[in-house]
């Protein structure tokens, strides 16, 4: 209908003599009204999915068809989802079609990796338990505001502001999450004190926590160092360095241990910055990451080692990955030292951490690193099932057990800087195998190890005696737990709900009574009590040590 006849037809209405077309009007308006009504009725049977298009998703082509998806889902799905569910799942199954190590992070997952990686966190400093649904501080932290207040090993938290915490059931991330803050503020902790009646009250002010990633640092023997790293965070080479100098400068260290075993990895920075301190030559080839989007990154040797080091021995096993793979790789490519243990876990892909919106964080692999020699380590991931199993597959077929079981992956042979032949696709094989003890892995032993803290602690009276006045060395040489002891921490485990088997309980005495003793040092004397006392019966040490009584590590550097 044209602008003109509609005049026209104003026109005739204005007259009823004279317009047959009075009605129209009206009719045309009731069959919109009756439109409406029946296209509100046919909508609840069969909605406009343009008109939902356009409501929901007004900018569906930037915002991405997962992000569509969803909207669909949240507007008109039968029950009521949770969107960041259904987000972090759709991302979660993305990545997974890429490698087994590019994933998603959660907010909650981003800062506790952050926490570990960066090398710190804000909290009171305590190393605590829960015994008998209790938490019992282990040891203040040296130097930590709790130390500094007076918070002794062996108290009692019962109360955390104006909350109970003894008795309620409550687990290890409540605790944290309570005791954990912003550094400088002030929390309240009620505390009774083993032989006393009423609660002490401390006002104990949040600081920066370190979280360690060198375990410990000690002499083997008179000229032997040890140092235990257990992952590479950003503190991880002022760590290794102020190990380091204490043993050169005050110990009189000479040949070093470097303990990689069940190290996942982690900066590789880091890794870098620790191996330019064991050569003495500039521009040493470390390692290399290339990708496709990644052009060719070089690191190389400082030749500026503050200290000079003699024989390395490297202790890896099927734990130690990524970083830690670097490390010995590096060592074994140029001759530098010699690598001991077992195949090493074969992950040579490298990551980076990119934050989202809502603080949670997707690592993505951008680059594959290579040894000094050109090898690849990562081992193949497409079968992803396989992949999983892939552990479990080294103790079926026999690899953690003899050197002879374990698989040549790739048929490319790579050379060390001596000539010596090394191979990639699958970790680092290491130059002297020690294999598995399988009594580690003994299901009695593997439970009863599990109590064994929350034994020694109910009981730690008893042993508080054994550090007075006494040395590490002479507790070592004097103290040997009874036969008594071990059946009383057996019966504590049979108490908890786990069977022991009392002819393997016989069979284990040996490694039952290292465990047990160790324990006793590590709450007597630290860590540095716990491993002395668990090296020195460890067989992967032993080679070490023999090893370098030989000569047999190679010096070159």
């Amino acid at each position: 209908m044209t602008f003109r006849s509609i005049i026209n037809m104003n026109q005739y209405s204005s007259n009823p003599q004279r317009s047959p077309y009075l009605w129209i009007p009206v009719l045309v308006s009731l069959a919109f009204v009756v439109g409406i009504v029946l296209g509100l009725r046919l909508q609840v049977a069969s909605p406009s999915i343009e008109l939902v298009k356009g409501d929901l998703v007004p900018n569906a082509i930037g915002n991405g068809k997962v992000e569509e998806l969803i909207r669909y889902i949240e507007a008109k799905y039968v029950d009521e989802v949770d969107r960041d569910i259904l987000m972090d799942e759709a991302i979660n199954e993305v990545l997974q079609q890429l490698d087994p190590h590019s994933s998603y992070l959660n907010a909650e997952q981003v800062r506790d990796v952050r926490e570990q990686l960066e090398g710190n966190f804000d909290g009171i400093g305590v190393e605590f338990m829960i015994l008998d649904d209790t938490i019992v501080v282990i040891a203040p932290l040296a130097g930590g505001p709790s130390e500094a207040v007076g918070v002794m090993a062996g108290d009692r938290i019962v109360m955390i502001e104006d909350s109970l915490v003894a008795g309620v059931g409550i687990e290890s991330p409540g605790i944290m999450k309570m005791l954990r803050g912003q550094k400088g503020e002030e929390v309240q902790v009620g505390i009774l004190r083993p032989g006393e009646k009423e609660l002490r009250d401390f006002t104990i002010t949040r600081d920066k926590i370190p979280v360690h990633s060198v375990d410990v640092a000690y002499m083997l023997n008179e000229k032997t160092g040890y140092i235990k790293v257990n992952r590479f965070s950003a503190t991880t080479y002022q760590e290794f360095m102020k190990g380091v100098e204490e043993l050169v400068e005050n110990q009189g260290m000479e040949d070093l241990v470097v303990d990689l075993r069940q190290n996942p990895g982690g900066y590789l920075r880091e890794a870098t910055e620790m191996l330019s301190q064991l050569f003495q030559d500039r521009e040493k080839l470390l390692v290399y990451t290339e990708g496709r989007t990644s052009n060719r990154q070089e690191y190389k040797s400082t030749g500026r080692p503050f200290f000079r080091v003699g024989q390395v021995v490297v202790l890896i096993d099927e734990g130690s990955a990524s970083a830690s793979e670097i490390m010995a790789g590096a060592l074994q490519d140029h001759d530098r030292a010699l690598i001991v243990g077992r195949r090493s876990f074969g992950k040579g892909l490298v990551q980076e951490q990119y934050p989202l919106s809502d603080g949670s964080a997707i690592r993505l692999t951008v680059a594959r690193y290579y040894t000094p020699s050109g090898r690849s380590i990562q081992k193949d991931y497409n079968d992803r099932s396989e992949y999983r199993k892939e552990m479990v597959n080294r103790f079926s077929t026999g690899e953690l057990i003899s050197e002879d079981s374990i698989p040549q992956l790739d048929s490319v042979v790579y050379y060390t800087s001596s000539g010596r032949p090394v191979y990639g696709g699958g970790g680092i094989r290491p130059d002297v195998f020690v294999p598995l003890d399988t009594q580690y892995m003994n299901e009695t032993y593997l439970s009863m190890r599990a109590y064994l803290p929350q034994f020694i602690l109910r009981n730690m009276e008893q042993f508080n005696s054994l550090g007075e006045g006494q040395a590490l060395t002479q507790f070592q040489e004097s103290y040997q737990p009874r036969w008594e002891d071990i059946e009383a921490w057996a019966a504590y485990t049979e108490d908890k709900g786990i069977q022991v088997d009392p002819a393997e309980l016989t069979a284990l005495k040996s490694k039952l009574m290292v465990a047990y003793k160790a324990r006793v040092a590590k709450q007597l004397y630290g860590d540095e009590g716990y491993f002395s006392i668990l090296n020195s019966e460890d067989p992967d040490i032993i080679t070490a040590l023999e090893l370098i009584r030989e000569k047999q590590p190679i010096t070159s550097n």
